[in-house]
């Protein structure tokens, strides 16, 4: 993989990993609209450490002193309970992302699935937000409870599903689920640290492999790049969410699905990469 093309798709994971329009579906559709190979569902993981580094430095106050504290000192507090929601919430997407691994690696990066997923979760974030926005009293994560945890990494499992999104099926849950949209994405964002490890460890040497020898220069550079353009995506997203909803993603969202699967349609690009 030439060094820019690996930018390019570190610059797409870092743009569009906490932006609920899914990253996944962009590295497959950005190189298939290009003329460039499918890099691959293991390179994808791979890059997203890059999304991992910025997230951990966003909130390393939270991580390192805030959240240790509270265990310690205030346990039954809702900070000190926070990380037992995190680890619980991680559970459902360790248990689909094992059992279902060469689905999603598989049959589920054709873009048929991938316009259909980025159309429907499109309708549901706006639906979804136009009702969060009617709210007069909003929760906030001091209400988190173990069961909206579980239902909030439910919904992060789905997003192994290309065009689903992560953070676009954790923030419209947590939406759903009456919390403040700031809210609503810190803990999106909390949660997407465990899955995003695992899955970066997972596949790194999958990656490798699939790329060859002289894959980690590749790697190098879009890790490098996902993680700057990562962590000014969260920046400005959690300064956005406190002022403006969310229904122009799911705007976006439609928009790009429609345009995929008619490209799909009309044959000028492939439903599934070469090596699939």
């Amino acid at each position: 993989m030439q060094l820019w093309f690996a930018a390019v798709l570190g610059l797409l994971q870092g743009l569009t990993e906490f932006i609920p329009v899914s990253s996944t579906a962009h590295l497959r559709v950005a190189p298939a609209l290009i003329g460039q190979a499918d890099p691959g569902a293991a390179f994808t993981a791979v890059v997203q450490l890059g999304s991992l580094l910025a997230v951990i430095a966003y909130f390393a106050k939270d991580l390192f002193v805030t959240l240790p504290r509270a265990m310690i000192k205030e346990p039954k507090s809702p900070e000190g309970r926070l990380p037992i929601y995190l680890v619980v919430g991680t559970i459902p997407i360790v248990v689909a992302g094992v059992g279902l691994h060469k689905f999603i690696t598989g049959d589920a990066r054709s873009l048929y699935v991938i316009g259909s997923a980025l159309i429907g979760v499109g309708i549901v974030l706006i639906i979804v937000d136009a009702r969060a926005a009617k709210r007069d009293q909003p929760r906030t994560l001091a209400t988190l409870t173990l069961t909206d945890a579980i239902l909030i990494g439910a919904a992060q499992a789905l997003a192994l599903i290309p065009g689903v999104s992560r953070s676009g099926a954790t923030i419209c849950t947590a939406l759903a689920l009456g919390f403040a949209r700031p809210d609503a994405a810190r803990f999106s964002f909390l949660l997407s640290i465990p899955a995003i490890a695992g899955a970066g460890v997972f596949e790194l040497k999958d990656a490798i492999h699939h790329l060859g020898r002289d894959a980690m220069p590749a790697l190098v550079v879009g890790t490098a790049v996902a993680a700057i353009s990562s962590y000014i995506a969260i920046a400005w997203l959690m300064r956005w969410l406190g002022k403006h909803r969310l229904g122009v993603f799911g705007a976006y969202r439609i928009a790009l699905g429609a345009v995929v699967l008619a490209l799909v349609a009309a044959g000028t690009i492939a439903a599934l990469p070469p090596h699939a």
